[in-house]
């Protein structure tokens, strides 16, 4: 089966300090490398402000990570955990077009 790219945004609350925030970031890149994918890029976008509040909070952290795999294992792991972590607001997973793009 063919690989397919995917690119994942969540939100990080913003009063986690920086070494809570680089340990979370680690173990739910872990989660996906664990369940079969393979992470291209794991980076932090920016932090901004919502439009409305999320959890009492008005901004947070958004992180970006492009990866790949080949089913949906990581991807329903990933989902599982983060919808149960207090640490992460919201996310949302898109399977990447290239061919669209052409």
């Amino acid at each position: 089966m063919e690989p397919t790219q995917y690119e994942l945004t969540y939100i990080i609350r913003p009063d986690m300090d920086a070494d809570a925030k680089k340990a979370l970031v680690e173990r739910f890149d872990a989660i996906l490398a664990d369940n079969g994918a393979t992470v291209a890029e794991s980076k932090d976008w920016s932090s901004r402000r919502f439009a409305y509040e999320i959890a009492g909070y008005r901004e947070g952290m958004y992180h970006v990570v492009n990866f790949t795999a080949t089913d949906d294992a990581a991807i329903n792991e990933f989902d599982r955990l983060a919808k149960i972590s207090s640490d992460i607001l919201r996310h949302m997973i898109v399977k990447r077009d290239f061919a669209s793009a052409e």
